[in-house]
C-alpha cells in the first residue's frame, strides 16, 4: 500500500502544454462508460488489461474511490488507541493511499497516466464534486506526465452527442480547481468532524451508552449530516409521542334561497363583527372548546336575518410543476412504489448509463437556456422511439394543438438556478435498451416522460366562487372551485380536488337566504406525520427552512443538509449502524433506541450538531469555495477554530 504527503488542496498543473504530437488519454467514472465515450468517438480500441487503445486514443478508468484518507494511525502508531489527550486530531499535512482492493486498477490508470506519449489528459469523470475529487485524488498520487495538457470533460448525459460536445468544448482542468478546493474541504470536513467527535464522545460516554442498550461496549458515530439527519427524526417522533389531541367543534351552516332547489354549505368563522371575537371559549377561529358552547351559539343565530354579503367571482391558472431534480424523483418513488432513495437512485443512474435520462444528481428543477433551444430534438426522439401508447397520444395531441415548445421564457428555464447540472429529463435516445429494463424502472422512466410532457401542455384552469354570507355580524363563508380545462393535468393525472359548496344556487350580493339547517362537526387537532423515506430527502434538501433565525435563513437560503448525491446514502448508513428503522412495506422512518440515546448525548454535549443551522452553513461555505466567493484556506481556519473550541468547551465541562 503506497502513502503520500501533500501540502495542498488540489493537484495543479504548473508546466507548458507538449505540442508535438501524441495520445489522449481520457479517464471515466467506470468501464461500462469507458465503452460508451469508445462508440461515441467511433473508434476502434483493443481490449488491454484494464483500459482502451487505439492509434490516437488510451481510454480507461476508475472504479469508484480508487484513493482514501489515511487513518490516524497512519500518522503515529499511537493514535490508534483512542485517548482524549491525543485529541482533537488536525494533521498539518494530509496523508493519503491507495485502497487495497483496487490497487491493481490504480497502478494501471497511474502507469497510462504518466506516459511519455500522452499529449492530452481528459478528466472525464462522473461530471459533479465528487467525481472531481475522486480523479483529482488520482491525478495527486500518479503525478501525470507534466508536458501532458489536462482538460475536464463535462456532460449532461451520455448520448453520442453530449459526449462529442463534452470532449470538443473540455475546458483545462485549471478552471474547475475551485470545484476541487470544496470537493477536499468537504472530504476533510467529514473526517475531522467524523474521527473526532465520535472518539471524543465513545470516551466520554461509551461505558453510559452501553448500559442503557444492554452491550458490552458501545461506540458512539457522529458526523456532520448524519447526526442532524437523526436530529430530525428523533425531534418528529418525540413530538408525536408527546401530541396530545385536542378536540374542537366547528359551526357550519347550510342555507338555501326562496324559489331554488340548490343549496350552499358554508363554514362560520369569528371575525371582528362577532359577538365570540376574542373569547376565551374558542380553540381557534371556527371551532370551540366545548360542545355546549358551540349548541348555545347556534340557538342564538335561531331567527337572525341572513343577507349574502359579498360574492366573488374569478378564474384561477395552474401551471404544470417544475421538472424532477434527485431529491424530487426520489420522494415521488418512495409515494408511488415504496422504496427506498437509493433504489431510486441505482434505477436512475441505470437509465442514465442507457442513454434514456439525463445527469441524475442534480439538485436543479429547471433547464438551462441552450437546452431549451433545442428541446424539440428530444421530443421529437420520444415520438420516433418511445412506445408507449399513452404518451404517444399526449404527444400527438400536443401537434394537433400546436402546443408551443418556445420555453425560454417560462419558469422551466432559468439559468440562475442551475449549479452543474439542469433537470432530469428524458433525451430522446437509447429505446434500443427499454425492453430489457426491469419493470419498475420502465415504471419510473415513464415517470420522467410525463412530468417533462407536461412542461409544454398549457395551464388548467379553473373557476372560482367565494361567498360570503351575514348573519346579522356573524360570518359564514363558502367556497367552489371547479377545473374548466384539464390542461397538463391531462399529462399527469392528478385530482382535481374540485370544491362543490355552491349546488347551483345562483345568489347575489344583498339577497335575503333562509337557513335549512346548523350543524356541530367535530375535530380534533392531528400529530405531525413521521417521514418517510422519500420526504427525509425533500426535507434535507429544504432544511435551511428549519431555521429560526430570519437573517441567518436568508444568507443560507438554497443550503440543505447534504448533497443530491449523498442524501441516499446517508440514511442507508444511519439504518446500517442501527440509529434507524425503516419500514421496508410503508417506507416509514422511526427512530430505534440506540438512536434516541445518541440523540440524548449529543443534545446534552454539542446539540448544535443536531440543528440544521450548522450543517447547513458549513454546505453553504463549500457552496461558496466551488464559485469562488470564498479561499479554502479561510474555511479550513473556520473549521479548525470551530473544532478546537468545541473540544476546549467540552474537556472543561467533564
Amino acid at each position: 500500500m503506497s502513502t503520500v504527503f501533500i501540502k495542498i488542496l488540489t493537484y495543479k498543473k504548473i508546466y507548458a502544454i507538449n505540442t508535438t504530437m501524441g495520445k489522449k488519454l481520457l479517464i471515466t467514472e467506470k468501464p461500462s462508460v469507458a465503452m460508451e465515450f469508445a462508440k461515441a468517438l467511433k473508434i476502434n480500441t483493443n481490449r488491454k488489461n484494464g483500459y482502451l487503445e487505439s492509434e490516437n486514443w488510451i481510454i480507461t478508468w476508475c472504479v469508484g474511490h480508487l484513493i482514501t484518507m489515511s487513518y490516524p494511525e497512519k500518522y503515529d502508531e499511537k493514535l490508534k488507541f483512542w485517548r482524549l489527550d491525543t485529541l482533537p486530531f488536525i494533521p498539518k499535512e494530509w496523508k493519503y493511499e491507495v485502497i487495497p482492493a483496487v490497487e491493481k486498477q490504480y497502478e494501471i490508470v497511474k502507469s497510462l497516466l504518466q506516459r511519455e506519449d500522452v499529449e492530452v489528459i481528459y478528466n472525464a469523470g462522473d461530471s459533479g464534486r465528487e467525481g472531481e475529487y475522486i480523479q483529482r485524488l488520482v491525478f495527486m498520487m500518479a503525478k501525470p506526465n507534466p508536458k501532458a495538457d489536462m482538460k475536464r470533460v463535462w456532460i449532461d448525459s451520455q448520448t453520442e452527442e453530449e459526449i462529442n460536445r463534452g470532449i470538443k468544448e473540455a475546458k483545462e482542468l485549471s478552471e474547475y480547481d475551485s470545484l476541487s478546493d470544496s470537493a477536499y474541504l468537504r472530504a476533510k470536513e467529514d473526517y475531522l468532524i467524523g474521527i473526532n467527535f465520535s472518539r471524543m464522545l465513545s470516551i466520554i460516554y461509551g461505558r453510559r451508552l452501553a448500559k442503557e442498550i444492554n452491550e458490552e461496549k458501545a461506540s458512539i458515530s457522529v458526523g456532520r449530516v448524519m447526526t442532524c439527519v437523526l436530529g430530525m427524526i428523533v425531534s418528529r417522533e418525540r413530538e408525536i409521542r408527546n401530541f396530545v389531541k385536542v378536540p374542537f367543534y366547528k359551526i357550519s351552516g347550510t342555507f338555501n334561497k326562496e324559489g331554488q332547489k340548490g343549496q350552499i354549505q358554508a363554514e362560520w368563522k369569528v371575525t371582528e363583527t362577532s359577538k365570540m371575537w376574542q373569547s376565551p371559549k374558542l380553540y381557534n377561529d371556527s371551532g370551540f372548546k366545548n360542545e355546549e358552547d358551540a349548541k348555545k351559539f347556534i340557538l342564538s343565530l335561531q331567527g337572525k336575518k341572513i343577507i349574502v354579503e359579498e360574492v366573488k367571482k374569478s378564474k384561477q391558472k395552474e401551471n404544470a410543476p417544475l421538472l424532477f431534480n434527485l431529491a424530487e424523483i426520489q420522494n415521488e418513488c418512495t409515494k408511488r412504489f415504496k422504496i427506498k432513495p437509493d433504489e431510486t437512485l441505482d434505477i436512475i443512474q441505470n437509465l442514465y448509463e442507457k442513454k434514456l435520462v439525463t445527469y441524475p444528481r442534480t439538485d436543479a428543477r429547471v433547464l438551462s437556456t441552450a437546452v431549451a433551444k433545442v428541446i424539440t430534438q428530444n421530443l421529437n426522439g420520444i415520438a420516433r422511439g418511445y412506445k408507449d401508447e399513452e404518451v404517444q397520444n399526449l404527444l400527438k395531441k400536443m401537434k394537433v394543438e400546436k402546443y408551443t415548445t418556445n420555453l425560454v421564457k417560462t419558469k422551466y428555464v432559468n439559468d440562475s438556478k442551475i449549479t452543474d447540472h439542469y433537470a432530469i429529463i428524458p433525451t430522446g435516445q437509447g429505446y434500443e435498451n427499454i425492453e430489457k429494463l426491469p419493470e419498475l424502472q420502465k415504471k419510473v422512466y415513464n415517470i420522467i416522460v410525463k412530468r417533462f410532457i407536461a412542461i409544454f401542455y398549457p395551464a388548467a384552469e379553473f373557476s372560482k366562487v367565494n361567498i360570503t354570507i351575514d348573519v346579522e355580524g356573524e360570518k359564514f363563508y363558502a367556497s367552489e372551485k371547479i377545473c374548466t380545462k384539464k390542461g397538463y393535468l391531462e399529462v399527469l393525472k392528478k385530482s382535481t380536488n374540485d370544491e362543490q359548496n355552491v349546488d347551483n344556487l345562483q345568489v347575489k350580493k344583498g339577497e335575503e337566504l333562509n337557513i335549512k339547517t346548523y350543524e356541530i362537526k367535530e375535530s380534533e387537532t392531528t400529530p405531525p406525520t413521521r417521514y418517510n423515506s422519500g420526504s427525509i430527502i425533500l426535507a434535507m434538501e429544504n432544511a435551511g427552512k428549519l431555521i429560526e433565525d430570519e437573517e441567518l435563513r436568508e444568507q443560507i437560503k438554497g443550503a440543505g443538509i447534504g448533497t443530491s448525491a449523498t442524501r441516499a446514502e446517508i440514511m442507508k448508513k444511519l439504518e446500517k449502524i442501527n440509529y434507524i428503522n425503516i419500514n421496508n412495506k410503508t417506507q416509514i422512518i422511526t427512530p430505534s433506541q440506540k438512536g434516541e440515546y445518541i440523540y440524548d448525548i449529543v443534545n446534552q454535549s454539542m446539540p448544535d450538531m443536531l440543528n440544521p443551522k450548522l450543517t447547513a452553513s458549513w454546505e453553504k461555505g463549500l457552496d461558496m469555495v466551488a464559485k469562488k466567493e470564498i479561499h479554502a484556506e479561510e474555511f479550513m481556519m473556520k473549521l479548525e477554530k470551530y473544532i478546537n473550541s468545541k473540544f476546549d468547551k467540552l474537556v472543561l465541562r467533564r
